[in-house]
Parts: C-alpha cells; structure tokens; sequence
C-alpha cells in the first residue's frame, strides 16, 4: 500500500480527503477490480483444493455444520 494512502485508510474515513488523493482517474478503481477478481479466483481454487483433500481422505471436516 501506498505509504501516503495509508493513513487515510487507516481509520479517519475522511472521503473528501481520500477522493482528491485518488483524483480523476480510474487507475485506483482498475486496480481494486482487478484486485477482486483475482481474489475470487484464489479463493475458488482454494475451495476446489479444500475439497479435494477431504474427499480424498487427506484431512477430516464435518460437512453441513
């Protein structure tokens, strides 16, 4: 993270402050969704391994809880 950013993210939730340090330009809003998208895509092959391991026996879960 940006060190400058930082602080504003951090807990002031100042909005005002935080929109003119991001200005106009949809780099910021690029990088969040792309961001999104690759955590989504890590969190559904770790689903898909999580998966895999109990069916194969490798670990134990209790399903429907």
């Amino acid at each position: 993270m940006n060190e400058e950013l930082a602080p504003y993210l951090s807990g002031s939730g100042d909005r005002i402050a935080i929109a003119a340090y991001l200005g106009n330009s949809d780099i910021f809003d690029r990088s969040i969704a792309e961001f999104a998208r690759a955590y989504a895509d890590q969190n559904e092959r770790d689903h898909q391994a999580l998966t895999d391991a109990v069916k194969s026996g490798q670990i134990i879960a209790e399903l429907g809880v």
